[in-house]
């Protein structure tokens, strides 16, 4: 690899790790509902795709169990997420959404509209599709 491609690369990293981190902080500054952005990709999975075990949670959230167990805490106290007897297996359980919790998860996404056009809005549809494809492929280590 030429210095200067390392260099770049460095750099591009450098850029993601403040965008992340900007990103972050304006979420945390403008969030009105009071959870993490993993709290409410947590809602959002359980209203899409209905009842998760935690650990398939998990495994989607690519995050240990504990973790899982630690912010679905949060969810189930406040009324958002419950837990049902598993079917299958009586020892275990999985989550559920509340309809408290979708009232939420929609205000939400009104906010994280809001980030997404602060976030990308100066981009002409064609950057939105090359940044997307790049993303992709980092994504998939292709």
């Amino acid at each position: 690899m030429s210095k200067k491609r390392s260099e770049n690369i460095v750099s591009l990293f450098e850029i993601f790790v403040s965008l992340e981190r900007k990103w972050m902080n304006d979420w945390n500054h403008l969030n009105e509902v009071g959870l993490s952005k993993t709290h409410i990709l947590i809602l959002q999975i359980l209203e899409t795709e209905g009842l998760k075990r935690p650990s398939i949670l998990a495994e989607q959230l690519q995050i240990t169990t504990g973790g899982v167990t630690v912010l679905t805490s949060k969810l189930i106290k406040d009324g958002f997420v419950q837990k049902c007897q598993n079917e299958r297996d009586r020892r275990a359980y999985n989550l559920e959404i509340t309809d408290s919790g979708k009232d939420l998860l929609h205000s939400a996404r009104s906010q994280i509209n809001q980030q997404i056009q602060k976030m990308f809005g100066m981009l002409s549809d064609d950057e939105i599709q090359n940044l997307r494809d790049i993303f992709y492929k980092c994504l998939m280590g292709q």
